[in-house]
């Protein structure tokens, strides 16, 4: 079983909101996922809006967890 950190999104059209999940690879974008670890939001304003737990991070990348290149540009 490989695991991923990657985005997954929600919100409305337009209104753009990001997770940031742990999952298996082979599995869907927006399908189960085993551990949530974050968010991220970009206001149209310009704010961004980053809450992201970084002791799951180090947890799950410890037990063998790859993250997408979109997360380590947010990390």
């Amino acid at each position: 079983m490989s695991l991923v950190i990657r985005l997954t999104r929600t919100g409305k059209r337009g209104e753009r909101k990001y997770r940031i999940i742990v999952k298996e690879k082979r599995s869907k974008r927006d399908g189960d996922f085993l551990d949530l670890l974050g968010f991220y939001e970009k206001k149209i304003d310009g704010k961004i809006i980053k809450e992201i737990d970084t002791k799951k991070v180090e947890k799950w990348r410890k037990n063998g967890a790859q993250m997408t290149p979109a997360v380590e540009k947010l990390l």
